[in-house]
C-alpha cells in the first residue's frame, strides 16, 4: 500500500490550494483517511479527517477555511484549503487506515505548504 501526496506549494496570504493523497496498491477497503501537519519546531498535529461513509472532522483552528473530501472510487482523499494564513505553513502528512487482514494505517510522504509573501 503506498500513499501518494500532492498539491503543496507556495501561496500567500489568504490564497488557497488543494491537497490531493492517492492510495495504491492491494488491499481490502479504506476506512477513515485525513491529513495531519507538522510546522517547523511543532509537534505533529491533526488537521481533518474523514470516515468511509463521508462524515468529517477539523481541527478547531481550521475555523472553517478547510474542505475535506474523498473519491472512493479514485481511494484519493482531498483537502481544499482556503484563507491560508502565515501559521499554516508546514508539512502535510496524509494517512488512511487500510483493511487488509487487519486495519493499519499508513502513512504518504508529505507535501510542505508555505505560506507567505
Amino acid at each position: 500500500v503506498q500513499l501518494q501526496a500532492s498539491g503543496g506549494g507556495l501561496v500567500q496570504p489568504g490564497g488557497y490550494l488543494r491537497l490531493s493523497c492517492a492510495v495504491s496498491g492491494s488491499f481490502f477497503s479504506i476506512n477513515d483517511m485525513g491529513w495531519y501537519r507538522q510546522a517547523p519546531g511543532k509537534q505533529l498535529e491533526s488537521v481533518a479527517a474523514i470516515t468511509s461513509d463521508g462524515s468529517t472532522k477539523y481541527a478547531d483552528f481550521v475555523e472553517g477555511r478547510f474542505t475535506l473530501s474523498r473519491d472512493n472510487a479514485k481511494n484519493t482523499v482531498y483537502l481544499q484549503m482556503n484563507s491560508l494564513k502565515p501559521e499554516d505553513t508546514a508539512v502535510y502528512y496524509c494517512y488512511a487506515n487500510v483493511r487488509i487482514l487487519t486495519v493499519n494505517p499508513y502513512w504518504g510522504q508529505g507535501t510542505l505548504v508555505t505560506v507567505s509573501s
